[in-house]
């Protein structure tokens, strides 16, 4: 089966653009001062022969997805040359079909195997490239099929994820765990999305682990050019909410003093929300557990502002298979003043869910 809407891939090509940040961001155990962005530009044609070129973007964050010893400017490069390879194997790639279904043929049929080859190949002595790096090195292109397609029928591509211009359900790329009743069958993206977007959604601004916090912790170092230089400064000028505050997971007293003294600015500056981010370093949940307890038992209003807990455990499930049924199951242990203060906040965090603001 066929869709006059389905489109085939042209060509591509891309470029890589160097990033220098602001100031410095620690991440897990690395400090990002920079960071390359892949630039892809794919062109395609529908059934109609009719063109159009789609773009995307995406920054080869190396130290995200792949934390490791192995030198940055190493593990870099492997991402930079992964990318070049990748992008002239799919060039010659000529299916037909939606910008979805021609995703999933490329990342979950071909990607796979092709990171296994290039690991043989060319990281055989070396530790390989993970498979989140392979995806974030493939994602660019997938943005820029959706963008290519809508761009190729004319239409917002958003309004294309329903059964008049897919040729699959969700049923050929989703398999439900076997004890859930649930059928994906005749069911389709559009199904579950919102069909008016919010205009308006809350921002959770990363207070990084390097990040002055206020007035007191600046160095002199600071840019100069018109921004913020400290936390304070930031949740003024931008009427900050949400604060997703960075830890170590390695050291929990600097972890918790952190959370402290942002949740304490947070009390003072109006700010609703915090979350912590562990930076996937911790392999024990005792580690998180101790910290949040200790936040629960001698800064309750801190606490309560926690929406959720962030990442704190390594990614590679495979290598740390770790039971973290103590973090998952724990009970909030809220301590409202009072039933108006609960409500309030209850109504807040729905509005948060929501990706709405008041």
């Amino acid at each position: 089966m066929s869709i006059e809407s389905d489109i085939c891939i042209c060509e591509f090509s891309h470029e890589f653009i160097p990033v220098r940040t602001r100031i410095p961001l620690k991440f897990g155990n690395e400090t990002l001062h920079e960071v390359i962005c892949v630039r892809v530009s794919v062109e395609v044609k529908n059934r109609h022969q009719r063109k159009a070129r789609g773009w995307g973007e995406t920054p080869l964050s190396v130290q995200w997805v792949w934390p490791s010893s192995v030198p940055y400017f190493e593990r870099q490069q492997v991402l930079l040359d992964f990318v070049e390879k990748l992008l002239s194997r799919w060039t010659h790639f000529d299916q037909w079909g939606h910008c979805l279904e021609i995703g999933h043929l490329l990342i979950m049929g071909d990607l796979p195997s092709f990171l296994e080859e290039y690991n043989q190949k060319y990281r055989n002595d070396s530790e390989p490239l993970p498979w989140l790096a392979a995806l974030v090195c493939a994602s660019a292109l997938d943005i820029a099929l959706h963008d290519a397609y809508g761009m190729a029928n004319g239409i917002s591509v958003y309004k294309a994820y329903g059964a008049e211009y897919l040729n699959l359900d969700l049923a050929s790329f989703l398999e439900p765990v076997e004890e859930m009743k649930v059928s994906f069958v005749d069911k389709f993206p559009a199904d579950f999305l919102i069909n008016h977007r919010p205009d308006r959604l809350l921002v959770w601004h990363l207070v990084g682990g390097l990040d002055p916090l206020d007035e007191s912790e600046l160095t002199g170092d600071e840019p100069e050019d018109g921004y913020p230089v400290h936390l304070r400064d930031w949740i003024q000028r931008d009427g900050l909410q949400c604060l997703k505050i960075k830890l170590r997971g390695n050291d929990a007293e600097w972890d918790y003093a952190r959370l402290v003294k942002v949740g304490r600015i947070s009390l003072e500056t109006g700010v609703d929300f915090l979350t912590t981010d562990f930076n996937c370093t911790v392999k024990d949940p005792k580690y998180v557990n101790e910290v949040l307890d200790r936040v629960a038992t001698e800064e309750k209003e801190i606490y309560n502002r926690i929406l959720y807990v962030e990442q704190p455990f390594p990614y590679e499930l495979e290598h740390n298979q770790i039971d973290v049924t103590s973090v998952a199951s724990a009970p909030k242990r809220l301590c409202y003043k009072s039933d108006a203060d609960r409500n309030q906040l209850a109504w807040r965090r729905g509005l948060c869910w929501a990706g709405t603001t008041w």
